[in-house]
């Protein structure tokens, strides 16, 4: 009984330290004697068979239904089946850290860069490594070295060296994650995200709407004193967030997709998908935005295709948005001490910096 309560001591022990059932580490005890047996003695592993004993944890080997175990098996086999056994175990524990990891797609996990492995950042996720591919990063972040983020889990890719986990600081997602976390009645499903339109690092656009009477979605998303927004905002390297009203209306949603331009009228052309907006002539340049950014992002959020009309004419806006096709790799530096602009800086450049307008 003692031999049999150690056994199944080191079994169970084996299986709960890596996450797996007792039948599998079983299986693959059997396997490795198995191995173990063909390395020394020869023979086609599919006409093998093994037997384990659950009182002792003595294996015997048979072949063709014949036991074939030799003598003073037992040590040869123990230690060839050890490096099969922790090659096997290790198998089935990174099949069920990505099983795991499977059901948090969608979700905003706490990482760690780590380091560079060409184009791509290797991040820390805890029990496992998560990559962060240059297509998922964001062009503004400076990533260093041991600096800690949130990234979002957006995948689980096959590749060359197996499986790889795919975490993302650009999908539009990661927004919807954080004000998830950072907003209680968006946590608990009171206020609604209904659509969302990004280009990362730079501006980002959030269409919510109330469930219950009485709850002020944008006030809800915003916080006191814009507290709310402003810890989002933090954590995405102060990109810049327009929260603004749904609604079913096309017209009115059009409106607010602007924010921050204030907008005269809006007609709606339901055969052409198009909303023909007018703005005063101060705020046609708002409307817009730099390089026709707001204007992009409006037409995004809302599925619409915008023309805006002011006193310098008509722009034209499609939803479709123009991805730049070359990206420069993104480098990991170690964090330096930053030299401050002093008064007087004989550098120009250093001494005048325009002002970006905060919506």
């Amino acid at each position: 009984m003692a031999l049999r309560t150690e056994f199944a001591a080191a079994l169970n022990q084996a299986a709960s330290e890596r996450g797996v059932e007792p039948e599998e580490v079983l299986n693959i005890i059997k396997e490795a004697i198995k191995a173990a047996y063909r390395k020394d003695f020869g023979g086609e592993i599919e006409s093998l068979s093994v037997e384990l004993d659950n009182e002792t944890g003595e294996a015997k080997v048979y072949k063709d239904d014949k036991d074939v175990t030799p003598v003073g098996f037992g040590r040869i086999a123990a230690q060839t089946a050890k490096q099969v056994l922790l090659q096997r175990i290790r198998e089935a524990e990174k099949g069920a850290i990505l099983s795991e990891f499977e059901k948090k797609i969608g979700t905003v996990i706490n990482g760690m860069i780590q380091r560079i492995e060409g184009p791509n950042i290797v991040v820390d996720l805890g029990k496992t490594e998560g990559i962060l591919p240059q297509g998922e990063q964001t062009p503004s972040e400076n990533y260093n070295l041991n600096q800690r983020m949130k990234f979002f889990i957006a995948a689980i890719r096959e590749s060359p060296r197996g499986n790889d986990i795919i975490v993302s600081r650009s999908n539009k997602g990661l927004v919807e994650s954080l004000f998830k976390l950072e907003v209680p009645e968006v946590g608990s499903g009171i206020v609604e995200i209904k659509a969302i339109a990004r280009e990362s690092g730079a501006r980002t656009k959030v269409a919510v709407v109330s469930k219950q009477a009485g709850v002020d979605p944008v006030g809800s998303c915003v916080g006191q004193k814009g507290v709310r927004v402003q810890a989002v905002i933090a954590e995405l390297g102060n990109e810049k967030i327009d929260v603004i009203s749904y609604s079913d209306d096309p017209a009115k949603f059009v409106a607010a997709s602007l924010s921050p331009a204030k907008v005269d009228k809006v007609r709606i052309q339901e055969s052409t998908k198009t909303a023909l907006v007018e703005v005063p002539e101060d705020q046609l340049s708002l409307a817009i935005g730099k390089d026709g950014q707001n204007v992009r992002l409006a037409a995004k959020l809302t599925g619409w295709r915008i023309d805006i009309k002011g006193a310098e004419g008509l722009v034209r806006e499609e939803t479709e948005i123009k991805e730049k096709k070359t990206k420069k790799p993104v480098k990991i530096k170690k964090t330096k001490s930053k030299k401050k602009v002093k008064d007087g800086d004989s550098n120009p450049k250093k001494r005048s910096r325009s002002k970006k307008t905060k919506s």
